[in-house]
């Protein structure tokens, strides 16, 4: 997989991807993933990209010319999948869109800024619009790493043991189940003793029937 950023804050991006699970994907090549400073594609002698709005109000926003080279330039060379836009007001991300997009083998993520972008390059360009929740960030950065995050951990052979993603929180609508680890008993607070006991069948009917209780207890609005 390919996954080129579009960003006005390229160094914010980096740190993420230098580290743990991203990283590892990088080595072994099993993602490629590309910063794109917005700033080197506007003719603006100050590096200028964003403008005030049409109409008045408060907030800068991203203009369309910059992005337009950054995504016609990226497109001459190869077919994407998606262009994704992380606005506060797309689709929230769930672990059915990531396992989606994890399908995928080229992607463009463009971070808003500022007051957003142009509404042209949304109705030009963009094919999926995203989200992280239902608040706002200074940049759509944070967003897109954690996009990334979500959908790079999917593609096979990131994970060691690559059934792990598999029995994550939300991949069955249901959350996981609780987890132990050594010692089985921590000054009086034990694991319970079927998770000793070697029986697989026994094992893996309490861990259903502990994600369903997790989940009719802490988020009933996912067995809707």
């Amino acid at each position: 997989m390919r996954i080129d950023i579009i960003t006005v804050l390229p160094e914010l991006m980096e740190s993420p991807f230098n580290a743990s699970i991203l990283s590892r994907a990088k080595e072994k090549g099993i993602v490629e993933v590309y910063f794109h400073n917005l700033r080197d594609y506007t003719d603006n002698t100050y590096k200028q990209v964003d403008d005030y709005q049409y109409g008045g109000g408060a907030g800068m926003v991203l203009m369309i010319e910059p992005i337009d080279k950054c995504i016609s330039g990226l497109q001459k060379e190869r077919q994407y999948d998606e262009i994704i836009y992380m606005t506060p007001d797309g689709t929230t991300l769930d672990q059915k869109l990531a396992n989606q997009l994890s399908l995928h083998e080229n992607i463009i993520i463009l971070c808003g800024h500022y007051k957003g972008v142009d509404q042209r390059v949304r109705d030009k360009f963009i094919t999926k619009e995203i989200s992280i929740g239902d608040y706002v960030l200074s940049g759509g950065e944070l967003g897109a790493a954690v996009l990334c995050d979500a959908v790079i951990r999917l593609l096979p052979g990131v994970l060691n043991d690559e059934t792990s993603a598999l029995t994550d929180s939300f991949q069955d609508n249901l959350l996981a189940p609780p987890v132990y680890t050594r010692p089985a008993d921590y000054k009086g607070m034990k694991v319970p003793d079927l998770l000793l006991s070697g029986n697989f069948p026994k094992i893996e009917k309490w861990r259903e029937e502990q994600a369903l209780e997790r989940t009719q207890r802490l988020r009933p609005d996912l067995l809707k």
